[in-house]
């Protein structure tokens, strides 16, 4: 069975870069939320290993999407990719139960990085 993963991101472009980094870095089953609500939809129906989400959304942002994983608990990992580097925000998800941060645009090897220390691979 292929690992999950659920790419959450409200930009188009931003979802298919990192879908293409996930595929040269992993062999996964990718499934696409282009916000908030429809990630967390998605999650009551699916089980994902990883999903990687961005913060600055409409609707239900990505943090709110952490704290209701959090209250809920699901079992998840998640990878923050945003663009809002603010070191508050990074203690801020990592305090919700984010793995790592990586900026926008990914880095592929930083990705590949990530992925290896989680064991995920």
């Amino acid at each position: 069975m292929n690992f999950s993963v659920l790419v959450c991101d409200d930009s188009t472009v931003a979802r298919k870069q990192v879908v293409r980094c996930l595929n040269e870095c992993i062999t996964a089953d990718i499934m696409q939320a282009k916000n908030g609500r429809e990630a967390l939809e998605l999650m009551k129906t699916h089980n994902f290993d990883l999903l990687c989400l961005d913060l600055t959304m409409p609707e239900i942002d990505g943090v709110q999407v952490l704290e209701r994983i959090k209250a809920q608990k699901i079992e998840c990992f998640v990878l923050v990719i945003s663009a809002d580097i603010q070191h508050a925000m990074k203690q801020r998800v990592a305090k919700l139960g984010a793995i790592d941060f990586i900026d926008k645009p990914i880095d592929k090897t930083r990705l590949n990085e990530i992925l290896h220390k989680f064991g995920i691979h």
